[in-house]
């Protein structure tokens, strides 16, 4: 028996903008997704879940597996044995048993964290080898399987994160760069209460936004006399924040809104690398609550019980806070001196949980920057 464990992971800055090619700032969290596993001498695998809501699940390992129905968790499982199937001829299959400490549609990838899991325990048990790389952007392709139009970054984290740091993640070429969290600096992970399934009610408004931002980047390349498929990328390069966002004046309104998170959010990126790598907490926290504004007011992915954990973790000390993860739900993270971190969390306990009946448990904690996923 060899056991896999994929972590969660919590973005710290650059949301919504990996599918833009962008890069994001991430880091692995303590929580994660446990596969313990043994080979099977056949293409089939079986999956069994701890949690009794998730029921027994198995496939045949090809390069085409047909998906369970749209929302059962098996098809992150699936979609890893497609991806590696089309990679790998003649896999055979795993028995498998899944447990988690990760909160389900928390905006924390549990999803994703179960796809890499899946594909780590299916590669161990065949004594296949694949580049750290090549594997983030194989399984950043195959989880479009269950019918998300997302980016690159949950795969990359997943299985690349260094433990006690952050990483910069950039694209075209995929890249990791890991800056150290400063010791005395604490996150706070919060759920909403509110489910973020990108592959349940969400994932039309979710996919609808890389399609907005695509075509607000063509028109407004266009506008500034260059080819359509210019990237966001080369627009920042090529062009001020200021000269894009008058560039964008043209767009209709919500294409322009779409435009100013991707551009400003993209600036925010280094500029947070930077303010960690300085130990500027104050600094770090402002770039928190601008993010939050820009998907709050022009990203348009907040709710009201984030903008309330938001509020309420500032009004409790936080340097900072904002939605994580896609949003529509899902959770928020806060950043405070580790002084302050009980303080924040009592507050948001009283204040957050125990109105709405729970008394917040599990449902807040403080988040490690941990290692990437591993096979024992």
């Amino acid at each position: 028996m060899n056991v896999v464990r994929a972590p969660g992971r919590v973005n710290l800055i650059g949301e919504h903008i990996d599918y833009c090619g962008l890069p994001v700032f991430p880091m692995a969290i303590g929580r994660s997704v446990r596969m313990t596993f043994q080979p099977r001498a056949n293409r089939e695998t079986r999956l069994t879940n701890r949690d009794p809501r998730f029921p027994p699940s198995d496939f045949t390992l090809s390069d085409s597996i047909p998906p369970a129905p749209a929302g059962d968790w098996s098809n992150y499982a699936r979609a890893a044995g497609q991806t590696l199937a089309q990679r790998f001829p003649d896999l055979w299959g795993v028995d498998a048993l899944v447990e988690s400490d990760l909160p389900i549609a928390a905006g924390l990838s549990s999803s994703s964290a179960l796809l890499v899991a899946t594909a780590l325990a299916i590669l161990h048990a065949n004594s296949a080898s694949i580049s750290p790389l090549e594997l983030m952007e194989l399984l950043a392709r195959g989880e479009r399987y269950v019918g998300t139009a997302g980016g690159g970054m949950d795969q990359a984290i997943i299985l690349g994160a260094q433990a006690g740091c952050a990483s910069r993640i950039d694209f075209h070429p995929l890249r990791l760069t890991p800056t150290a969290v400063p010791a005395g600096w604490q996150f706070i992970v919060a759920q909403s209460l509110v489910h973020a399934e990108k592959s349940g009610a969400a994932r039309q408004a979710y996919n609808e936004r890389p399609r907005q931002c695509d075509e607000a980047r063509r028109l407004v390349a266009t506008r500034l006399g260059r080819p359509d498929d210019t990237t966001y990328a080369a627009l920042l390069a090529a062009a001020s924040v200021e000269e894009l966002l008058d560039a964008s004046r043209t767009l209709s309104a919500v294409l322009a809104r779409r435009f100013r998170h991707v551009v400003t959010e993209g600036t925010r990126v280094r500029q947070a690398e930077a303010a960690m790598a300085a130990g500027e907490l104050t600094a770090f926290g402002a770039l928190l609550d601008a993010s939050h504004r820009s998907l709050r007011d022009d990203y348009e992915v907040s709710c009201a019980e984030l903008d309330q954990l938001v509020e309420l973790a500032r009004e409790a000390g936080a340097a900072g806070a904002r939605l994580t993860g896609a949003g529509f739900g899902g959770s928020i993270v806060a950043l405070c001196n580790v002084d302050r971190a009980p303080s924040v969390l009592a507050a948001l306990r009283e204040r957050f949980y125990a109105p709405r009946g729970v008394g917040g448990g599990d449902y807040v904690f403080t988040a490690e920057p941990s290692a990437g996923a591993e096979v024992s």
